[in-house]
């Protein structure tokens, strides 16, 4: 396949190379409060069962991740970068809620995320290479909310990569493996790297997972019970392979989210009943408009 590569793309390369300089032109421009973090796919036009430079358009595609994600797309075929918000296109939902999922790898992250988003289980999945994501919409108490699933790489290796994640999330599910006492003995560090990055509102439930290898428990369920009543935490045990609470995990965490939108909501709406003219009183109402979709507990 290398062989394939080198002798049909060298057209391509030198193409990708000029269009990649007119990227990083524009992001340079791009808002700087948040810190900018990249992640390329290849992606073809045509369908095919190979990888071949040499006979199928591509189009590569970066996105820029922070609380509005931009997604620019460059094209073997365009001549132009074309910078969306797509956070502005859809429009086929009330909230837009980032959640991420954490926690040791190999407990079963990517598997909570495809049973939630897709309703699939792989026996031989992968360890997942830096961050990937995928998205859901539901409803809760009457409003249509899109949950937006990050699933982080548990390796150390890439912590350095993933911490950046966390910025813009209001949500977390903490994962460990009931059959592995040391991913349950690092729930702590989890949890203290999320609080040091997240938001200090960010709703957060802790889930043991693969409740059914029961006769290879590690890890007691009152155990999990305890820590989370410790640290303040929802608490719940989940089998993706069997599809046991994985919906109810983030049916509760959106549920939770919404909550805290609407007590904002109520409260700044009441403040601003009861404020008399003149008094000079100040409401924030950046984050209780109901008709505009983006994610909550940002103080």
């Amino acid at each position: 396949m290398n062989d394939k590569i080198s002798k049909n793309s060298s057209a391509h390369i030198g193409r990708f190379k000029t269009t990649a300089f007119l990227f990083f032109s524009i992001i340079h421009f791009l808002p700087q409060s948040s810190p900018i973090s990249l992640q390329a796919d290849a992606v073809p036009i045509s369908p095919s069962g190979k990888l071949d430079i040499g006979t199928h358009t591509y189009n590569y595609i970066f996105l820029y991740l922070s609380i509005s994600t931009y997604i620019c797309v460059l094209g073997e075929k365009r001549e132009e970068i074309k910078v969306i918000m797509a956070n502005k296109m859809d429009h086929e939902y009330d909230y837009l809620f980032k959640i991420v999922v954490i926690g040791d790898s190999g407990v079963g992250k990517s598997n909570i995320l495809s049973r939630f988003t897709r309703n699939e289980f792989c026996l031989e999945s992968k360890s997942t290479i830096g961050v990937e994501f995928a998205t859901r919409t539901l409803q809760v108490e009457g409003k249509t909310v899109k949950a937006q699933i990050w699933d982080t790489a548990g390796q150390e290796r890439y912590r350095a990569i993933t911490s950046a994640y966390y910025r813009g999330a209001v949500g977390a599910l903490l994962v460990y493996d009931i059959t592995k006492r040391q991913t349950f003995d690092n729930v702590l560090r989890w949890l203290r790297e999320l609080r040091d990055h997240a938001d200090s509102n960010i709703v957060i439930i802790m889930a043991g997972n693969k409740s059914d290898l029961r006769h290879l428990r590690a890890v007691s369920e009152q155990d999990g019970q305890t820590l989370a009543e410790k640290e303040g935490l929802s608490f719940l045990e989940t089998s993706a392979l069997e599809a046991f609470n994985v919906d109810k995990a983030f049916q509760t965490i959106l549920t939770d989210i919404y909550q805290i939108i609407s007590k904002k909501a109520l409260a700044a709406q009441e403040a601003d009943s009861t404020a008399l003219p003149g008094q000079g009183t100040t409401i924030n109402v950046s984050d209780t408009s109901a008709n505009v979709k983006r994610g909550c507990c940002s103080t």
